[in-house]
C-alpha cells in the first residue's frame, strides 16, 4: 500500500481515526474526511510530523457538495484516489413506535447516502486506478438490531447497493469490500440519538471489553490489501452471521433478550 492515496470519512475519531494511522504507517498518503475540523488537524499535523503524508477536509457526508469537494482536494494535493473507505456513521437508540422520523432521516442521509454520495464523487478515479471502494458496516448490516431500527436499514441498505457497485464492475478492474465490525469501541455509542433526536451521551456497553478500533483497522487494511470481498470481525459476528442464515428464529431471541439486557434499554 506504499503511495497509495486513502480516503478516509469519519476520520477524527474511532475506526475512522485508527484507518488514518494503519494506512499512512504503511507509506500511504491519506486524505482525512469529517465534521469535527479541529480533531482532523490534529490527527493530520501528528501524521505528517512521523514522516507520514496527509490532508484534512472538514466533511458532512450527509452533504453531496462536501463529498465531491472531499474528494476534489484528494486529486488536488495527490492526483490520484486508490482506496475510498467510506467509515462515517451515527447510530440511533429508540423503539421504531417512539421515534421520531426525522432521527431515522438523520440515520439515513448520513450512513447510506454519504456512503452514494462519496463513492459517486470518486468512482472516477478509482476506476483509472483500478481501486478499492470500502463500506464499514455493522452486524447490524447482517441482522436486524432492535432499537436500532434506522441503523439497521442503513446498514442493509448499504449492502444492497455495494453488491450491486460490485457486479456492475465485475469487469472494470475495481475492487469492493464490504466490512462487518462487530461492537468496536468507539464514539458512535456516545453520540447515538435517541428518540427525540438528542445524543444519548454515554455507551450502554463496557468500551473496554470490546474490539479496539486499532484491531478493527489493522483488519480492514489487510481486506484492502488483499482483496477480500467481505470481511466480518469478532467471533460474536461470525456466530451471528451462521445462525441467521440457519436458525434465524433461535437467533431473534438472542438478539432482543441481549439489547433488553443493555443499561436504560428502550425496551424496558
Amino acid at each position: 500500500m506504499d503511495e497509495k492515496v486513502i480516503i478516509i470519512t469519519g476520520a477524527s475519531s474511532g475506526i475512522g481515526k485508527a484507518l488514518a494511522y494503519a494506512f499512512a504507517d504503511k507509506g500511504s498518503k491519506v486524505v482525512l474526511g469529517a465534521r469535527n475540523e479541529m480533531k482532523l488537524k490534529e490527527i493530520s499535523k501528528d501524521i505528517n510530523s512521523k514522516g507520514g503524508q496527509s490532508i484534512y477536509c472538514k466533511t458532512d457526508v450527509s452533504n453531496e457538495k462536501d463529498c465531491f469537494h472531499l474528494v476534489d482536494e484528494g486529486i488536488k494535493n495527490f492526483g490520484k484516489i486508490d482506496v475510498l473507505i467510506n467509515n462515517a456513521g451515527i447510530s440511533m437508540r429508540a423503539l421504531f413506535r417512539d421515534v421520531d422520523l426525522k432521527v431515522i432521516k438523520r440515520v439515513v442521509d448520513v450512513n447510506f447516502w454519504g456512503t452514494v454520495y462519496c463513492t459517486k464523487a470518486a468512482l472516477p478515479y478509482l476506476l483509472k486506478t483500478n481501486g478499492t471502494v470500502v463500506a464499514v458496516s455493522s452486524v447490524g448490516g447482517i441482522k436486524g438490531l432492535p432499537g436500532r431500527t434506522g441503523y439497521s436499514a442503513s446498514k442493509f441498505a448499504i449492502h444492497g447497493f455495494m453488491e450491486s457497485l460490485k457486479i456492475e464492475n465485475l469487469k472494470t478492474g475495481l475492487h469492493v469490500l464490504m466490512a462487518y465490525p462487530g461492537f468496536t469501541a468507539s464514539n458512535i455509542r456516545n453520540s447515538a440519538l435517541v428518540a427525540d433526536g438528542k445524543e444519548q451521551g454515554k455507551s450502554p456497553l463496557n468500551e473496554g471489553k470490546i474490539m479496539s478500533a486499532e484491531k478493527v483497522a489493522d483488519a480492514i487494511y489487510n481486506a484492502v490489501k488483499f482483496k477480500k470481498n467481505q470481511l466480518v470481525l469478532t467471533s460474536e459476528g461470525k456466530i451471528t452471521v451462521f445462525l441467521n442464515k440457519f436458525f434465524s428464529g433461535f437467533l431473534n431471541k438472542l438478539v432482543y433478550n441481549k439489547m433488553a439486557k443493555e443499561p436504560d434499554s428502550p425496551f424496558k
